[in-house]
Formats: C-alpha cells, sequence, structure tokens
C-alpha cells in the first residue's frame, strides 16, 4: 500500500520512465515476489526493466537487476528455460560492467547455479555454485561469511541429491562451522544443519551419530520456536523412531 502510494507521486512528479518509477515497480515486485504471487511480481519486474533499458541501457547494473529478478520468478515458476535466458543476461552486464570478482556476479552464478540444481543438472549446478563460493570466499568475502555458509549448505545438497554422502556431510560441517562462528547457538539455520547432517548420517547407517545431532536441532527448535511448532514436533517424532530402531 506504501509503495503504491509512493507509485502515485513518482509518476505524477517524475514521469512513466524515471529510476525512481523502476525502483517503486521493482520493490513492488519484490513483496509480491515473497508472497507467491509470481504473475504480479513479473508484470512489475517488467515494467521496470522496461525504464532500466529505456533510461539506462542495456549494460547497466540496474538493468542486471531486473534481468536477476524475472529470472529468479521464471524459476520459482518452474520455467527453467527462461530463468536461466535471464540470469545469464544479468551475469553477461555483470561480468562485463562490475567485473568478476563483484559479490553481484558472485550472487548470479549461485542463482544459476539454483536453476540447474532444480533441474536435476548436477554437474553444471556444482560448477556455478563453486564459481559463487571461490569468488565470495577467496576474493569478496573471505571464508567466515554466512553467504559462504549457504554456498557450502548448497553444494551439500547437490551431492545429497546425488547420494554422495561423504562429500555431502564435508560440505554440511562446513556450513555449520560457519554458522556456529558467526550467527550464535541458539539460531535456526544452525538447526537445519544439525537436521541435514543428521539425515546423512542416517544415510550412512549411522543412528547413534543421527540421533545426536538431532537432539542438537531439537533443543535449538525448542527454544526459539517452542514445544508445539511444527518442526519441534517433527523432530521429537524422528528421535523417537530413532531411538526405536538403535533399541532394535
Amino acid at each position: 500500500e506504501i509503495y503504491g502510494d509512493a507509485l502515485d507521486y513518482s509518476l505524477e512528479h517524475y514521469g512513466d520512465y524515471h529510476t525512481y518509477t523502476a525502483a517503486l515497480y521493482n520493490n513492488i515486485g519484490l513483496v509480491y515476489e515473497k508472497k507467491g504471487d509470481y504473475a504480479e511480481a513479473l508484470k512489475y519486474f517488467e515494467k521496470a526493466l522496461t525504464i532500466h533499458e529505456k533510461v539506462l541501457g542495456e549494460n547497466h547494473p540496474d538493468t542486471a537487476t531486473s534481468y536477476n529478478n524475472i529470472g529468479a520468478v521464471y524459476g520459482k515458476q518452474g520455467d527453467y528455460a527462461n530463468a536461466l535466458k535471464y540470469l545469464n543476461k544479468a551475469l553477461t552486464i555483470e561480468e562485463n560492467v562490475l567485473g568478476e570478482n563483484h559479490p553481484d556476479t558472485a550472487v548470479l552464478y549461485h542463482n544459476i547455479g539454483s536453476v540447474y540444481h532444480f533441474q536435476g543438472d548436477y554437474a553444471e549446478a556444482l560448477e556455478n555454485y563453486e564459481k559463487a563460493l571461490a569468488m565470495i570466499k577467496e576474493k569478496v568475502l573471505r571464508e567466515n561469511h554466512p553467504d559462504v555458509a549457504r554456498l557450502y549448505y548448497n553444494i551439500g545438497t547437490v551431492y545429497d541429491s546425488q547420494g554422495n554422502y561423504a562429500r555431502a556431510l564435508e560440505n554440511y560441517e562446513k556450513a555449520l562451522a560457519i554458522e556456529e562462528n558467526v550467527l550464535g547457538e541458539n539460531h535456526p539455520d544452525i538447526a537445519t544443519s544439525y537436521s541435514n547432517i543428521a539425515t546423512v548420517c542416517i544415510y550412512q547407517g549411522d543412528y547413534a551419530q543421527a540421533l545426536k545431532y538431532y537432539q542438537k536441532a531439537l533443543l535449538i527448535y525448542e527454544t526459539v520456536l517452542g514445544e508445539n511448532h511444527k518442526r519441534t514436533l517433527r523432530i521429537k517424532g524422528i528421535i523417537a523412531r530413532l531411538e526405536q530402531l538403535i533399541k532394535g
């Protein structure tokens, strides 16, 4: 509602083709995307793109942002061909204008990797995730940053999907080490990492180790989310079944 009022003001005082107007179209699109209304999100992102292309040209970082946003929505809609088309357009601009070692370029490699992951193209997913990881870890944000942990996590999920549990565990543990260092002991992301590690332990047949990590996750969920939250109850159910398995 507030963005809508601001958009009306911008259209009246700055006109249809102004970067302020484009920024508001973009912000409204982001809200619709968060709500899961992808058709409306796409409509507003495309309006922002039209302005960016007309006012700033096709090789401007703001134009790349519009391409990225449109690509992300197509990815969430399952239209992977269009997702890759727009994300690669954005990547070309970022590499030409900002350079290969800019954080925004790394974000695009990550987003492209995610699309390939959803498609089940694990080789391409790993290649793009690892490019993003190398860029962020070694040249931009260094090792101990949540974005580095996120990439380790995503790489771990690819290996998990491939059934390569040793490599999955290796990357999940790297993500966990960073999260424990930068997020503190009781962050939900840490509980998620504990759960992922526990799941891999189950696949490997190590039920005792899985139980240990699920119990750690449970403590966080009980503290942060409460005893009756669906995540807490789900973990309790898994722990109960594991305890039965261990007892035989």
